[in-house]
């Protein structure tokens, strides 16, 4: 089970992680998760240029080291990228120090102050480790298109 509107409760807790983006506009900031992924990036790519929108995409180590060409597509295109781990550890069953050394060996290849932890999960002192080296960046909506259900 999962919460497809964060909990307006957790919000004020939680107020080193970034939740929405203040504005008087009508905006909606799109972002993805987990990619490069062959397939799924170039529709998404292809469908906001069709648009003339930009996203953020939040990419996975791993997976900019196997696919550089899509992650240099992201960029070529103007989207913002940012860290989301190497591999997507769970941050509520990781130790602080090990989930720290899995972030930091991502910014080999993601050169971005931003941050979004793996399925949202991220402890205080995990927190306390990385918030002076990136803006943790959390979401309003959750989508839910991982589940085929």
């Amino acid at each position: 089970m999962y919460l497809v509107k964060t909990p307006s409760l957790l919000k004020p807790l939680a107020k080193d992680l970034l939740w929405h983006v203040p504005t008087d506009k009508r905006e909606v900031y799109f972002t993805f998760d987990d990619g490069p992924t062959p397939g799924v990036t170039e529709a998404a790519l292809d469908l906001l240029k069709q648009y003339d929108a930009k996203a953020t995409f939040f990419c996975l180590g791993k997976n900019v080291e196997a696919h550089p060409e899509l992650f240099a597509r992201i960029v070529g295109a103007g989207h913002a990228v940012g860290n989301h781990t190497y591999d997507h550890p769970d941050g509520w069953k990781t130790a602080p120090m090990a989930y720290l050394r899995n972030v930091i060996e991502t910014k080999r290849s993601i050169h971005s102050k931003l941050f979004r932890p793996p399925y949202g999960r991220i402890t205080p002192a995990q927190v306390n480790a990385l918030k002076s080296r990136f803006r943790l960046v959390m979401w309003d909506v959750l989508s839910a298109d991982f589940d085929t259900s």
